[in-house]
């Protein structure tokens, strides 16, 4: 309990608020992080909050440059692979799909032209040959009959080749048609939309993400001393009071790499979510191992502080959003987070981070 009077009284409130600061305070609000009270916890050493994450994105977006025209999702919707998502403006592509439509079928008459005019050539050069070879037919003749072929062959081929570039251009228009129209690579939800209807889209532009949540995974910063208590086989419980759900935890990751001010680890812990209830950003609270449940209300110990009178209090958000102070009765410790005995009941909001410039009455978001 001593430790616990030395952390309290670190984040002593000594200031106080004056009134000119106090009305810039109401008038914009202050961006706070908080978390909603709730009975029960684990009386352990190894007691986290945070927060849930997808398991990957994948940003979708056009493969050529235009006007969006329409939007078929909204955020949070989820999509099917192959799915519509979005369509772009395509007046130029298809006017050109239709005059390539038209040149390859004028060129594939030409062809049709020229394979006449070559059969024939080549009809009358077979005659002329049998008689050229019997010695019946003049030699001028005979050239002029070669001559024909040869023109009539080039025509052909040249009509032919003809046909085969109109038929690229106008595979390239048909693909440019296509490209209008922008579907879903993968599976998964709507987590932001980068563009709307009416706005320009470039290629490669990320429309949109799509966010596949089947599993998700929920990361803790954990102090490097506490962090060779975390294993990666042990049983862990994430509990979500957004959701209102509580789930065993599955794999475990451990970070290598600390944060140079916090001195802590990202731990992150996958779960099963295939009914989608837990939404990336949620606050989460994590628990590793088998331990003791404690049925009692329990919150962040950096969230208590102390006045100067020396009674401990919370800061709390009202429904419209203003932040009250909160008087309070602690008990024990465990880990990080300690009991209320008295003062906050289930479902309150409490402000966990941000709470040093509060005021009585504050204005806030989160």
């Amino acid at each position: 309990m001593k430790l616990l009077l030395k952390i309290l009284t670190v984040l002593l409130v000594t200031g106080s608020c004056t009134g000119e600061k106090h009305q810039n305070l109401k008038k914009q609000p202050t961006r706070v992080k908080t978390e909603v009270v709730s009975v029960g916890g684990y009386g352990n050493n190894q007691n986290y909050v945070g927060v849930v994450e997808e398991t990957d994105a994948t940003a979708v977006s056009f493969t050529s440059m235009g006007v969006i025209t329409r939007m078929h999702v909204r955020e949070g919707q989820f999509v099917n692979k192959g799915q519509l998502i979005a369509e772009m403006d395509n007046t130029t592509m298809s006017n050109t799909l239709e005059i390539t439509r038209v040149s390859t079928s004028q060129a594939q008459d030409l062809v049709a032209q020229a394979q006449t005019t070559y059969d024939h050539a080549k009809d009358a050069y077979e005659r002329m040959k049998a008689m050229y070879e019997e010695g019946t037919l003049p030699e001028i003749k005979w050239i002029e009959a070669e001559t024909r072929l040869k023109q009539a062959e080039t025509a052909l081929k040249t009509a032919q080749s003809g046909v085969l570039s109109a038929k690229a251009s106008e595979k390239i228009a048909q693909k440019g048609v296509e490209d209008s129209r922008l579907f879903a690579p993968v599976s998964g939800v709507i987590g932001r939309l980068m563009l709307g209807a009416g706005e320009t889209a470039l290629p490669s532009q990320a429309v949109a993400n799509i966010l596949n949540i089947d599993l998700v995974k929920v990361k803790v910063s954990v102090p490097e001393l506490e962090l060779k208590e975390i294993e990666p086989g042990m049983l862990s419980l994430v509990s979500v009071a957004a959701a209102d759900k509580s789930l065993l935890g599955g794999k475990i990751e451990k970070g290598v790499e600390a944060d140079m001010l916090t001195h802590t680890y990202d731990v992150k812990v996958w779960v099963n979510n295939r009914d989608h209830a837990l939404l990336p950003g949620m606050v989460a609270n994590v628990v590793f191992g088998k331990e003791t449940r404690v049925d009692a209300v329990m919150v962040p110990v950096r969230s208590v502080q102390k006045d100067q009178n020396g009674r401990f209090f919370v800061w709390t958000v009202t429904e419209d959003s203003v932040a009250r102070r909160t008087y309070v009765s602690t008990g024990t410790t465990h880990g990080n987070r300690i009991t209320i005995l008295g003062g906050v009941d289930s479902g309150q909001r409490l402000v966990v981070e941000g709470y040093q410039k509060l005021c009585e009455g504050t204005k806030v978001v989160f």
